[in-house]
């Protein structure tokens, strides 16, 4: 097989193909999506006890999946460059960062307040 037959081969299939200029619609994130399905009010609480003395912020409440939850946090924890967990329907961020917390939240579009 030539080197030129096969570009012809590949030029005519281009030809074939749907151009780009059509409308992609774009898919929602998965924390407006959650927050759709969420009811309720989330609280957050700083905790301190049993943790050596170190701080954290605990996002609690949630009526989604565990699933769900675990992919906000992992959002959540990307936006404000922290490092934290989900376990049992619970957010742990480290660190008092519950002005943070709330602010993040309710620009996705959750029920927030702050214990």
């Amino acid at each position: 097989m030539s080197q030129d037959n096969w570009l012809d081969k590949l030029s005519a299939l281009r030809e074939t193909m749907p151009s780009d200029e059509m409308p992609v619609e774009e898919p929602a994130t998965i924390a407006e999506d959650d927050a759709c399905a969420q009811r309720g009010r989330l609280d957050i609480i700083f905790e301190r006890k049993g943790r050596a003395g170190k701080c954290a912020t605990i996002v609690s409440g949630f009526t989604i999946d565990n699933e769900a939850v675990a992919d906000i946090a992992s959002a959540m924890k990307r936006a404000l460059g922290t490092g934290g967990s989900a376990r049992g329907g619970e957010i742990l961020v480290q660190g008092d960062r519950r002005q943070d917390v709330l602010r993040y939240l309710t620009s996705k579009g959750f029920k927030a307040r702050v214990i």
